[in-house]
């Protein structure tokens, strides 16, 4: 069993696996569209995390880590991410192409937020996804730690592709942060 991570599950790797892959998805992009009130906010102030959404762009593409798991610990690791991921996702399969090449694209399971769940957030400015960000803290941490984690693991995991709306995001919350702190 394969499974696929493109948020939290990039630096945050909290269960047992048999090695990684970094590579990408096609036909997804990534974005900060879902609400989280149990790792990076509460119910009365939810936090904002990421979930995939569908592009118009088939060729568009969301890099993150393949996760090869074992199969004496596919139960365990199942139990374990249905439950940190049970705010509103559900288990989607689809194609990853691994970045070496000399590896042949195959099938893994990823957690997919969708329109329909209670906690989908929805399209908003950067601006106003950024004010969220820095407001918000959950039993995880600060919801800003989650944009920095997760910009810097993608810089580190692929230098040479640039998330858009990654970026523009960590970008603002910094200096959000950096304005709050400065009064």
């Amino acid at each position: 069993m394969w499974i696929f991570g493109y948020g939290s599950l990039v630096w945050k790797v909290d269960f047992a696996y048999e090695c990684k892959i970094v590579g990408y998805i096609s036909g997804y992009l990534r974005r900060f569209y879902q609400h989280s009130i149990d790792h990076r906010g509460i119910p009365e102030k939810p936090g904002r995390v990421v979930t995939l959404i569908k592009s118009d762009e088939p060729n568009s593409k969301v890099w993150g880590v393949a996760y090869k798991i074992r199969t004496e610990d596919i139960e365990q690791v199942t139990k374990h991410l249905d439950y940190r991921e049970k705010n509103g996702y559900s288990k989607k399969t689809v194609t990853f192409h691994p970045k070496d090449k000399s590896v042949e694209p195959f099938s893994l399971t990823l957690y997919i937020a969708t329109e329909e769940n209670e906690s989908f957030a929805g399209p908003a400015s950067i601006e106003d996804i950024a004010k969220q960000v820095v407001s918000c803290q959950g039993p995880s941490g600060p919801n800003k730690e989650y944009v920095y984690n997760l910009a810097e693991a993608m810089r580190q995991l692929a230098p040479d592709v640039h998330d858009d709306h990654l970026f523009a995001l960590e970008s603002s919350v910094r200096r959000l942060d950096s304005d709050n702190r400065d009064h």
